[in-house]
């Protein structure tokens, strides 16, 4: 398939997934967030679902969890705008907490109703190397349960032929309290997807 041809029916994806039903979060959130970035991006990005902020502007990657992944990319010279950045769940999923909306963690079902839009994203973009942002996310590819800190640092392959490594959700670094802690964490969050660029290089 041809880029302008995969383009066209990304686009279409994206459109199609704005009257999504699979599953009752459609109900609550404001909006689907899809999936953002070329076909044929070298990377691809996997988050959970979208935050707040994603979920009000309907742009994945935009909020506090966004700024850290853009300083990662930044670190080593990656320009967000090649690659593809997305989530396993396309809805946000909350608790009201007063004038708050806390994330709540989508639930199996959930994941794997969301997991057609994600099939067809990665269809569509064919990237060379797919990177699993926290578990929710390393489950939904897999589609198996996972433990982060076995599989971090390996090489995986997926069903559909592309590779994929697994690393922290940005948002579990926001959430450490010590500042050496946060420190080391997003270090290693970099070395993590230093070495995501430099498997799809060599793909």
């Amino acid at each position: 398939m041809n880029s302008d041809l995969a383009t066209r029916r990304l686009h279409a994806a994206a459109a199609e997934a704005a009257q999504c039903t699979r599953c009752p979060l459609y109900r609550d959130a404001t909006q689907v967030v899809f999936g953002e970035g070329p076909v044929g991006a070298p990377l691809m990005f996997v988050g959970e679902q979208p935050g707040d902020k994603e979920d009000r502007d309907g742009r994945p990657f935009v909020g506090p969890a966004g700024r850290i992944l853009d300083a990662a990319l930044a670190e080593i010279g990656l320009d967000r705008g090649a690659a593809y950045v997305t989530n396993a769940v396309k809805h946000f999923k909350y608790e009201p907490r007063g004038k708050l909306r806390l994330h709540k963690q989508p639930n199996r079902g959930e994941v794997q109703a969301c997991r057609w839009w994600l099939d067809r994203e990665l269809a569509l973009v064919q990237p060379k190397l797919v990177v699993a942002l926290g578990v929710t996310a390393a489950r939904a590819l897999l589609d198996r349960a996972v433990v982060l800190s076995r599989l971090r640092g390996q090489s995986l392959e997926l069903t559909g032929g592309q590779h994929l490594i697994v690393t922290v959700h940005p948002s579990a670094i926001l959430r450490m309290r010590d500042e050496d802690e946060r420190h080391d964490a997003f270090r290693g969050f970099v070395d993590d997807i230093r070495f995501a660029a430099k498997l799809a290089k060599a793909a």
